[in-house]
């Protein structure tokens, strides 16, 4: 008998979660695994009492759904996505959806998308954010692929999203194929930034400033309580707070290596390819790289030499400039997170609402913060506002904020403690703001070896020149990458 509204194929904590959600909200779910006795676990447990209903088979699973069938992939991204999906084209008909809800490379969906839609079937990429917590209470979510798969699965993705104080879900279609998985690419990204600026700030404070860390968490908990608020600053004081079995801090027990999953790799790839500077969150990634070489720094520190980190100032008023340089790295990495969207959607022919992502990213995800309320302002005032810096609210912020944000940065630099985050996020404001940059001479050298050519300030965009700058060489020119 169909009964059920949507299907959900895995059953780790997400897929789990998810179930439980939709079931709150009124929908009926029929659940499977690949590993079918999870199915009875799971049904006699966390789902006991609940109306949803177990399958033991991919042909029963699809049996007990509602026309058009709904099939949400809930399983590891790459070949098993795949796998499914060919499993499920000759179980499904015309017109029915499949779903994938894990954390797929954008390319692999505008794949997927083509190659479901020349089956009659539709397809969607979902990213879904906020973690277990996200999942069961209301995640943010960001759907892509085929338009018309919208309106079937617009009712349950909006019932489960997290909503914001005027009840807006944190949730609407961002655009075709791949557009979904993009944009939380870029959330991830972000999240990666948001994350090492955070780090680098409590670096600070611990090594230069020698806070305990209860005077930490009172820094963090006055920064979420004003223009820091944010998701990733109430879990840093909560983590600083908290203490390990025999009374000493938890976090100076662990181990100083970060993972990673590589959806802040694909981000910075991405921006390569597309030639954006998206250099702090190719930073923030970079440091988790220069933190899993664990062994080699411990050698390394009994070898390579640096200045003593000895403070001598007002500690009170370095926190207000760290607090000033956080908040302006903090929109330096959205600015460059919007430029990357911006580009990609001129790329891949997406129409990206980039005012109505930052509403969705407003609650339930892990980079929510009240900031994000202004980036939607700003894109309401101007939807084809180029970049963040240059709308005036942020344009003001970050005035507001720049003497602080150096001072932080060269006093790092020469204490010798490392803030790649800081530093770059600098780096970029600065290099963003001045009309004339040395690039004139990476040009002159790229013509003198390679004949590559360059342009002159003083003739039309688009005429390029060479010169013979040795006078032994020809008038033979190169072609040239440009971004």
């Amino acid at each position: 008998m169909s009964e059920a509204d949507i299907g959900l194929i895995g059953l780790a904590v997400m897929g789990q979660n998810l179930a439980l959600n939709m079931n709150d909200h009124g929908f009926k779910v029929a659940v499977f695994n690949r590993t079918v006795s999870k199915v009875d676990e799971f049904l006699q447990r966390e789902a006991r009492g609940t109306a949803i209903v177990g399958a033991y088979s991919l042909e029963e699973l699809v049996g007990l759904l509602k026309r058009p069938r709904r099939v949400m992939l809930m399983v590891k991204a790459g070949q098993p996505v795949d796998d499914f999906i060919e499993a499920l084209i000759p179980l499904l008909e015309a017109g029915d959806i499949i779903i994938d809800g894990g954390n797929s490379n954008f390319e692999d969906t505008i794949r997927r998308t083509r190659y479901v839609e020349s089956k009659g079937l539709l397809y969607i990429g979902t990213g879904i954010s906020g973690g277990e917590e996200g999942a069961r209470h209301g995640p943010s979510i960001m759907p892509g692929g085929s338009p018309a798969a919208w309106p079937h699965v617009r009712p349950i993705f909006q019932a489960i999203a997290a909503r914001v104080d005027d009840g807006s879900p944190c949730c609407d279609w961002v655009g075709e194929n791949g557009a979904g998985h993009y944009v939380k690419m870029v959330h991830n990204g972000i999240e990666y930034g948001d994350m090492q600026l955070i780090a680098e700030a409590y670096f600070l404070m611990k090594e230069w400033l020698g806070l305990s860390h209860e005077e930490m968490h009172r820094v963090f908990s006055e920064w979420k309580r004003g223009k820091l608020d944010s998701y990733l600053i109430g879990i840093t004081a909560d983590i600083l707070a908290y203490r390990d079995e025999d009374g000493s801090p938890l976090l100076e027990n662990i181990l100083d290596t970060a993972g990673q999953k590589g959806t802040g790799k694909w981000t910075v790839i991405s921006a390569l390819d597309l030639g954006i500077p998206l250099t702090l969150i190719g930073e923030a990634v970079f440091a988790r790289c220069l933190s899993a070489l664990k062994e080699e720094r411990v050698a390394a520190s009994q070898v390579l030499n640096g200045p003593a980190a000895v403070f001598e100032g007002d500690k009170a008023a370095f926190i207000r400039d760290l607090h000033d340089a956080l908040y302006a790295s903090k929109i330096i990495s959205y600015a460059q997170g919007y430029m990357l969207m911006r580009e990609a959607a001129r790329e891949y022919g997406w129409n990206l609402n980039l005012g109505g992502i930052a509403l969705m990213w407003r609650g339930g995800c892990i980079i929510r913060s009240v900031f994000l309320g202004k980036i939607k302002e700003a894109f309401d005032r101007n939807p084809q506002l180029p970049n963040l810096l240059l709308d005036g609210y942020f344009n003001a912020e970050v005035t507001a904020a720049q003497a602080g944000w150096r001072r932080v940065v060269a006093q790092a630099v020469q204490a010798g403690l490392p803030v790649p985050a800081l530093s770059s996020a600098l780096a970029f404001y600065d290099g963003y703001r001045r009309e004339r940059l040395p690039a004139n001479l990476i040009q002159a050298q790229r013509d003198y070896f390679g004949a590559h050519t360059y342009e002159r300030v003083d003739r039309p965009r688009g005429q390029f020149f060479h010169t013979n700058w040795s006078g032994s060489g020809g008038s033979v020119t190169s072609t040239s990458y440009q971004v």
